[in-house]
């Protein structure tokens, strides 16, 4: 039992958090019975806190007078050396000073203990690698030991809160990104869900290489059981509609560094209403939303003007907004009902003055389009499931108004009865038709192409430098305190999201309801092409008949090397290619070139389109077959069943042929396994004596047609994988082979520069004769038949 007192100063931005202990806090004023008041005593590097047991009673923090009760008597001596260091910390001059002295004190903790592995879940599990890291969360990070294993992830903090031993399984883990923290590539998050907002831990390292080496641990194990986050892959996602605009917000703030445990990097998302005035909401008329393609700060024509005249007059560096659209201060005037805590730091222990607290949406939506320094966007819990931070549940004293009301639940359009109803309309907003339509434009602001540079003055999107990634150089100041005011300055003001796009940000692909009304609305399309798999017979035949009076339409490289392969989608909407230059490309009319990938250094040589229009699947020359998903954007599966170049590939009835010049076909029944892998079964193989380059089935697909390296076309019955007939067509390597329409006939193109015509039934054509008109063929075959063609017109 001792007696202390400490003046230190307030809880700064950000602080660590050391140790908490069992205490006591004495008073000599009230009843003898209350004098004693039970709680904990939290020792942090610029406060000491006390939190009373009791939640009805404050808690104190600053300057207090405590006795404590430890509950390891020997510790007492450690305790108050350290309290002890940490004021005279406090009470240095300069800032550089502190903050060199409370990074001592830590690291001299952390170096006289270790992670204890008595911790670990299993006996058996074996330590890949230890290091000292830090759990961030919103104005704390709290010191301690990571250790993972080959089953585990664990964080030991040195203060054991909020547990003793935060363990997170391999395998429960969904998502993992590296993160920028103090804007320094330092911070690591881990994710146990898809679609989450709060991350399961949050770790700062002390050095870059160390996240690096625990980040691609984690990512090798995960390998085969997470998808990989990319921006790109989100993307086509949510263009296609496998995601929502909630979902595909919250996945790019992920991956443009925002978080829920850093308030100056804290998800933001837009402000998409613009009527608050309104009983009834309608979100058919254009009118009601926002115009998403302006920044906050240009909606308002007569302020931006003053904005212009103001950024024309000012000296380099120049900037249109003296505030962000999202910073702690912002996020907080949001969350101050739910976390008034965070909220006493940043107000040195008092909450903002009643009238510019977050009484009213209109209000605030107002001033926001009206005010001079105004120009905050939203934050994720407007489009969420929880109406908390807009009631007082806590009955907090927040303040009186001008007019004398008290601050209380905060004041709601009047098309919303209550919090829940706003928020389910907010919801209904944002994956509105005409939000889904137009959301491209604000991501093109926050993390897209106009984010910086020419684009971004000419969107009035440009900000202070310190807001962006790279736009101070920390690094270079070598003034501690000119530092650490500087990393404060970014830190308060907010920063822009990493950018994620460099070109424009494609539009969503909406489906579009026709108006039923006399007059067209702007949602009314034009009839689209009908696909060839729509036609009748007739006009196939139709179609044909014309192939003479093709005329080029257009005409797109897209590739370095030669084009081995195409695949159109159903709709005809998507074209897909693979080339020697061993990329598959996406193409559309509309849209030119839109996506480019490479699955390895080899050559593609085949790609075909599965009947969903979900899967490409693409043979390379380095013996494997790769499954690529059109809606996630990523490799899915690969088949690695040759020794050698797989040449061509041919899809029927949930089976997958493969021709290679390992000199085999073979033939694989797909299927999904229960782990959600692709199962792939081995049916047949089909062995020529040359390298197999081509192959292709009957229309009633009993037959199988093969051509080798070597010039020779076998014909198979999948039935029993041997040869029915096998001809010497070519005098090199045949190129492809195809079957008629009636399976009477295969047509084989070569190296030669030959076409050949092979009769099913009985052989190849060996010559032939074409009179000048080609009104008149005949030719001779190996059946020792001469046979006069007619050409039909």
């Amino acid at each position: 039992m001792f007696m202390c007192r400490f003046s230190l100063l307030l809880l700064d931005l950000e602080e660590h958090y050391f140790e908490q202990h069992t205490a006591y806090n004495l008073t000599s004023r009230g009843p003898v019975a209350n004098r004693q008041t039970s709680g904990s005593l939290k020792i942090c590097s610029k406060s000491v806190i006390f939190e009373p047991d009791d939640a009805v009673k404050p808690i104190l923090k600053g300057e207090i007078k405590v006795t404590f009760q430890l509950e390891a008597p020997g510790k007492t001596e450690d305790v108050v050396q350290m309290l002890l260091q940490l004021h005279r910390a406090s009470c240095l001059d300069k800032q550089g000073d502190q903050a060199a002295m409370v990074a001592a004190i830590l690291q001299s903790r952390l170096a006289r203990t270790c992670f204890d592995k008595n911790s670990f879940q299993h006996v058996t599990e074996i330590p890949h690698m230890e290091c000292v890291a830090e759990m961030v969360s919103p104005l704390v990070t709290n010191a301690g030991h990571v250790c993972i294993t080959d089953c585990n992830l664990y964080f030991q903090p040195m203060n054991s809160y909020p547990d003793s031993v935060v363990q997170i399984g391999l395998h429960s883990v969904r998502r993992i990104y590296k993160r920028r923290h103090g804007l320094r590539p330092l911070g690591l998050e881990v994710f146990c869900t898809e679609n989450d907002l709060c991350s399961d831990i949050y770790l700062k390292f002390y050095s870059t290489k160390e996240r690096d080496e625990l980040y691609y641990y984690i990512a090798t194990f995960l390998e085969n059981h997470i998808v990989e986050c990319t921006a790109e892959s989100y993307m086509l996602q949510w263009q296609r509609g496998h995601i929502s605009n909630y979902q595909y917000l919250l996945h790019l703030n992920n991956l443009a560094d925002r978080s829920v445990n850093d308030l100056s990097q804290y998800p933001v998302f837009p402000w998409v209403i613009s009527d608050y005035s309104s009983t009834e909401l309608d979100l058919l008329n254009p009118a009601s939303f926002r115009d998403l393609s302006k920044p906050i700060g240009a909606l308002n024509t007569e302020r931006l003007e003053r904005l212009l005249e103001r950024y024309r007059d000012m000296p380099e560096p120049r900037f249109m907004y003296g505030s962000h659209y999202s910073s702690p201060g912002y996020v907080l005037f949001y969350l101050v009902r739910v976390a008034p805590e965070h909220m006493l730091c940043l107000q040195n222990g008092r909450f903002d003055h009643a009238d510019r607290m977050f009484n009213s949406v209109g209000e605030t939506w107002k001033n926001c389009l009206e005010g001079g320094t105004d120009f905050k966007e939203l934050i994720p819990e407007f489009y969420g499931s929880d109406s908390s931070f807009l009631k007082n549940l806590l009955g907090l004293n927040l303040g009186r108004r001008q007019g004398g009301g008290r601050v209380e639940k905060v004041e709601l359009p009047p098309w919303a009865s209550d919090p829940d109803d706003f928020l389910e309309k907010m919801r209904l907003a944002l994956e509105s038709q005409y939000v889904s339509e137009h959301l491209h434009e604000w991501i093109d602001l926050v993390f897209g192409y106009k984010q910086r540079g020419s684009e971004a003055v000419a969107a009035h999107n440009v900000f202070h430098p310190v807001t962006y990634e790279g736009g101070v150089d920390c690094d270079s100041i070598e003034d501690p305190d000119q530092k650490i005011a500087m990393l404060t300055q970014i830190l308060e003001f907010g920063q822009t999201p990493r950018q994620l796009f460099v070109t424009p940000h494609p539009q969503r692909i909406t489906p579009r309801i026709h108006n039923l009304s006399a007059t067209p609305s702007l949602s009314s399309t034009s009839p689209s092409m009908e696909s060839f798999e729509d036609l009748t017979e007739e006009s196939k035949k139709m179609a044909w008949s014309n192939m003479n009076k093709l005329a080029l339409q257009s005409c797109h490289k897209i590739h370095k090397e030669a084009v081995t392969g195409i695949a159109v989608t159903l709709g005809g909407d998507s074209i897909f290619s693979t080339s020697q230059d061993s990329t598959l490309k996406m193409f559309s009319k509309e849209n030119g070139l839109q996506r480019s990938v490479s699955f390895s250094n080899m050559a593609l040589s085949s790609c075909l389109m599965l009947p969903d229009d979900k899967i490409v699947v693409c043979s390379s020359w380095d013996n494997n077959v790769y499954f690529y998903s059109v809606a996630y954007g990523r490799r899915q599966d690969t088949l690695m069943g040759h020794d050698d170049a797989v040449s061509h590939i041919c899809w029927r009835d949930d089976k997958l042929y493969t021709a290679s010049w390992d000199s085999t076909v073979k033939v694989f029944l797909i299927s999904p396994a229960n782990n959600k892998r692709t199962r792939f079964d081995l049916l047949a193989e089909f062995e020529h004596e040359a390298g197999v380059n081509t192959l292709d089935l009957s229309p009633a697909g009993t037959l199988l047609a093969t051509g080798t390296k070597e010039g020779t076309l076998t014909l198979w019955d999948i039935a029993n994988p041997l040869p029915l007939n096998q001809l010497t067509c070519h005098s090199g390597k045949i190129n492809q082979v195809a079957f008629s329409p009636d399976s009477r006939h295969i047509l084989s193109v070569g190296e030669d520069s030959c076409l050949a015509v092979t009769d099913v039934q009985t052989g190849a054509v060996t010559c032939m004769w074409m009179n000048e008109q080609c009104s008149s063929i005949i030719t001779g075959g190996v059946d020792k038949q001469i046979i006069l063609w007619k050409p039909e017109y």
